[in-house]
């Protein structure tokens, strides 16, 4: 096996359009993604998973039913799974996300952001 040492702004380079993850490794069962954001995204739940969303650039909100979370480069948060939450993105943000693999972006929707088949960026 080939331990590999990942750039991760080499990785974000490779990423050319907003809301659609990418794949950057695997471990225990977990993807490690990352992805660029702009907009405003869909409320939507996760049922099964947690997320952790770490904002390598930029400044994500993250709406929830009772307020809304900022989170600043160098910040992470988790979202619990079940919680109904709605990622914004005023400016382009760079995340990187830890979700368990086969973890569906928009969880319980189903709609034109909802990404089946990530990018291989391994």
């Amino acid at each position: 096996m080939k331990i590999e040492v990942k750039n991760i702004a080499q990785a974000f380079s490779k990423i050319e359009e907003y809301w659609s993850p990418a794949l950057l490794a695997q471990l225990n069962g977990q993807d490690v993604r990352i992805a660029k954001l702009k907009g405003e995204f869909t409320w939507h739940k996760h049922d099964l998973e947690d997320e952790l969303f770490l904002v390598i650039q930029g400044e994500l909100f993250i709406h929830l039913e009772d307020e809304v979370l900022q989170i600043k480069t160098g910040e992470m948060v988790i979202i619990p799974r079940g919680v109904l939450h709605k990622p914004l993105a005023p400016e382009e943000v760079q995340v990187l996300l830890f979700e368990p693999t086969g973890t569906l972006n928009t969880g319980d929707q189903e709609n034109e952001l909802t990404k089946r088949n990530l990018k291989d960026l391994r």
